[in-house]
């Protein structure tokens, strides 16, 4: 399945590597990222593949676990729904 990770914070050194590196723990795969630095704010936007639909909610909630240990809003969206609202 694949899904929409969106991460938003004040930058800091380990933000990428702190991600990808929860993310592989999970063995989820990265198939597109895009990060930059707008001011002295961090953002990442990702396109994943998580294995199975059991293990979204799972990867999720670590993810939103480590949005608050490093004080940074994380998203995780599954892209069919992402692309039902952004649709025109």
């Amino acid at each position: 399945m694949k899904a929409i990770v969106t991460v938003i914070g004040k930058d800091q050194v380990g933000i990428t590597a702190a991600v990808c590196s929860l993310l592989a723990q999970h063995s989820v795969n990265i198939l597109d990222i895009t990060q930059t630095i707008l001011s002295d704010m961090f953002t990442m936007i990702m396109l994943v593949e998580i294995g199975q639909d059991s293990e979204y909610n799972v990867v999720r909630e670590a993810l939103l676990t480590l949005a608050g240990e490093m004080n940074l809003e994380i998203r995780v969206q599954r892209s069919d729904i992402f692309d039902a609202m952004h649709r025109i």
